[in-house]
């Protein structure tokens, strides 16, 4: 389970990663969970669902989508508490301790530790168009992922560095190149938090490093 150390920490990063974008974000009117529901279908098609054609599940990309999908549904907490840190990581820790085991959908129960990863993908899904998020719903689904805990919080920091590279190198304004020596920044990613001990002092500062300078000058 995570940390309350580790709540505070990612609330605190998505906060910031937010201000950087707009100072105003927390009142701009931003559709987070729309950006979720998106980002699910995406790890739908990293795992593969074609029955009629072979395909390869790319696991370190379908853990990414879900690192994509806590930033959208953090920010989204946030706002729910009006910008109050510490109110977001109660209600998360409360949520993840109660056990819970199944969400309503449309009139209907689903037990989502019975279901399969794709199917919980797409009720996540449902449920983000609804707006609405499950923050148990989505722990089930990193752990179908082979993640736990602590890997999440290792590629949600790593992420949040990503995206704060992205903005210092151009993002916002179009300059800013996502793809180098033909593979995304997001595989880029993989490789440097492999290279990296997560108990590093420095872990942000040497993830963002090590970002610079495999980015084209």
């Amino acid at each position: 389970m995570l940390t309350p150390t580790q709540l505070a920490t990612m609330l605190a990063l998505q906060d910031s990663m937010n201000i950087k974008v707009n100072p105003s974000w927390l009142t701009a009117g931003y559709a987070y969970l729309r950006a979720a529901m998106i980002e699910s279908v995406e790890g739908i098609e990293h795992h593969g669902w074609k029955w009629w054609k072979a395909q390869h599940k790319d696991l370190p990309q379908l853990q990414m989508e879900l690192v994509d999908i806590w930033h959208f549904a953090l920010s989204h907490i946030i706002i729910e508490y009006q910008g109050d840190i510490k109110q977001s990581a109660q209600t998360i820790a409360e949520q993840l301790a109660s056990k819970r085991t199944s969400v309503s959908f449309d009139g209907k129960d689903y037990d989502f530790t019975t279901l399969d990863i794709l199917d919980n993908l797409e009720l996540m899904a449902g449920l983000c168009a609804a707006k609405r998020f499950d923050v148990p719903l989505f722990i089930k689904i990193v752990e179908q992922a082979e993640m736990d805990s602590d890997e999440l919080y290792r590629q949600y920091v790593g992420k949040n560095v990503l995206n704060f590279f992205r903005q210092d190198h151009g993002y916002k304004e179009g300059s800013y190149s996502k793809v180098w020596q033909d593979r995304e920044d997001n595989e880029h990613l993989v490789d440097v938090l492999n290279s990296l001990d997560i108990a590093l002092a420095d872990y942000s500062e040497q993830v963002y490093a090590g970002l610079k300078q495999r980015y084209p000058k």
